[in-house]
């Protein structure tokens, strides 16, 4: 299936670019190419003088956007199979020490959502793996079938804000001790269905459950906070940092992470040291439009986020 074309509508598309385009002569980084809206669009605002690196974490993302009627062919543009937790090490690679802007999109893209062969909805049934990156790590009927009740209620929980994630890991450890395992997505939704007793009016079931078996296996939450984290050394002074999120857990680890860094702060371990100078001064928080939330759906809960490097702190 990795040939097959599978649409994809970026979301705020035009406000992530206007955030993120500071000088049309710069170098940028689209941290989560997806199927290459934001770039696309990046490079249609960039000079002849501009650069674009990319990089995915999805070898069929990257294979968009080197092959088939999708690829991009400018040599202001490349694409580099990574996370964007090691985009420091992948830049050094390339001789680059610092982008005037950076752009994190994050989530699952429609793609992903709609290949069956992915794992990743309940919608289709399919082989239940939800792994960004298929090269490496394990499914989720890996994890599943490994873990014990304990670890798997934890990571409903926690990443999923599911209430009955104790039931939910009771029935999953009892179907796979009774020698029947979960391995498709449909019987993934149907243990759930059958443990959730209740749910918000036009949710399946199943929302919480999946969201959080995603994350965990592609550890998103730690990835977000060690390429955040790696974005304070990368961004030159007066940068942009965009970060676009669709859930709460991811938005909050934004939202903690730009207000530690816009102020200035004082070690109490050392009252008379200098203050540690602030790093970001954060620009806006930005929703969709109504309009595109009709248009599509899927931008309902998208939250983004924007940030500017100071000239304090950052080393010659």
């Amino acid at each position: 299936m990795s040939g097959a074309h599978f649409s994809h509508t970026t979301v705020l598309l035009n406000e992530a670019v206007d955030a993120l385009v500071t000088t049309p002569d710069g170098l940028y980084l689209d941290g989560t190419f997806g199927r290459g809206g934001h770039s696309r669009a990046l490079l249609a605002r960039l000079s002849p003088q501009g650069r674009l690196v990319a990089i995915d974490r999805d070898p069929q993302a990257v294979e968009a956007a080197t092959s088939g009627d999708q690829r991009i062919d400018d040599p202001r543009f490349s694409i580099h199979h990574t996370s964007f937790a090691q985009m420091a090490p992948l830049l050094a690679s390339l001789g680059i020490e610092r982008v005037d802007g950076l752009l994190l999109d994050l989530g699952v893209s429609s793609p992903q959502i709609d290949n069956p062969a992915r794992g990743f909805s309940f919608r289709f049934d399919g082989p239940l793996d939800m792994r960004m990156d298929t090269t490496r790590g394990e499914s989720a009927a890996d994890f599943l079938a490994r873990a014990d009740e304990r670890h798997i209620a934890e990571v409903i929980r926690d990443h999923g804000e599911e209430r009955f994630a104790v039931q939910v890991a009771k029935a999953l450890v009892a179907r796979r001790e009774g020698g029947n395992p979960v391995l498709t997505t449909g019987q993934l939704s149907e243990v759930v269905a059958r443990a959730v007793k209740t749910r918000e009016a036009g949710q399946d079931p199943a929302t919480r459950t999946f969201q959080a078996l995603r994350i965990f296996v592609n550890a998103e939450l730690e990835e977000l906070e060690q390429g955040l984290s790696a974005s304070l050394h990368l961004l030159s002074p007066g940068a942009r940092l965009v970060v676009i999120s669709f859930h709460s857990l991811e938005d909050r680890i934004v939202k903690t992470f730009i207000a530690r860094e816009s102020r200035d702060v004082v070690d109490r371990r050392a009252p008379f040291a200098p203050e540690k100078a602030m790093r970001l001064k954060a620009i806006a928080r930005v929703k969709p439009s109504e309009s595109e939330i009709r248009a599509n759906p899927r931008s309902r809960s998208a939250v983004m986020r924007v940030a500017e490097r100071t000239d304090v702190g950052v080393a010659a």
